[in-house]
């Protein structure tokens, strides 16, 4: 008799809003997917850190307004005391207060609930991955932000210097990256595999002691690549 061979695991996934209006429709759809599998439906934070800890779970879709507990603290303790989750917020606030609380906390990912279910599966899937993926929207305003703050105050020097090893390819997704460009975005732009660009990101952020991607965006501008 031969044995059967079992597909791909798929990710388990946690559906977090406080309506069930948006929560209950969205885990249906994402279901549907063959490679998703939603596990819980959770209202509030609360909900979310009790689903992980009976787990296993591979990936929250986390709202960000809630009560009890809202989703930027609720991501916060997911990434002290669950690390292996990742987090993707699926929100309709899009500033510098959401967006930057909910990824300094620790989310992998951020998209505003204009995303089509083509983007939110993609999404969760790069999560599953250990990759990010921003809202276009949420890249501009990063951008925009890091921008104003990469901005040089009176008498301060332009540019911030780069490694001196720094291969041109690496200076290239940089400068990508500077402006804007997400990773698929990078890849089609050099005609290359998101996984090479990823091996690029990597090796950058090593070498020139980049912690994330907001931080990137300012040391491109800072360096004058953006």
């Amino acid at each position: 008799m031969s044995e059967q061979v079992a597909g791909p695991a798929r990710l388990k996934v946690i559906v977090a809003d406080d309506q069930a209006a948006v929560r209950e429709p969205l885990a249906a759809v994402l279901g549907l997917a063959e490679d998703i599998e939603v596990v819980a439906a959770a209202a509030d934070g609360g909900e979310v850190l009790a689903a992980v800890a009976a787990g296993p779970v591979d990936v929250v879709l986390m709202d960000l307004r809630m009560p009890v507990l809202d989703g930027i603290e609720t991501t916060r303790r997911l990434t002290e005391e669950h690390p292996e989750v990742a987090v993707v917020v699926l929100t309709t606030f899009a500033d510098d207060d959401s967006i930057l609380g909910a990824l300094g906390a620790g989310a992998r990912g951020y998209l505003t609930k204009n995303a089509g279910r083509q983007d939110i599966t993609r999404a969760i899937r790069a999560a599953g991955a250990g990759q990010s993926v921003l809202d276009r929207e949420v890249q501009d305003r990063l951008l925009a932000t890091a921008r104003t703050k990469a901005a040089p105050a009176p008498g301060e020097a332009a540019r911030q210097p780069l490694p001196d090893d720094l291969t041109p390819r690496e200076r290239e997704v940089l400068t990508l990256i500077g402006q804007g460009l997400s990773n698929r975005g990078i890849a089609e732009r050099l005609f290359i595999s998101e996984a090479t660009v990823k091996t690029h990101i990597n090796n950058l952020f090593a070498k020139a002691h980049i912690r994330d991607r907001a931080d990137a965006v300012r040391r491109a501008i800072g360096a004058g690549l953006a």
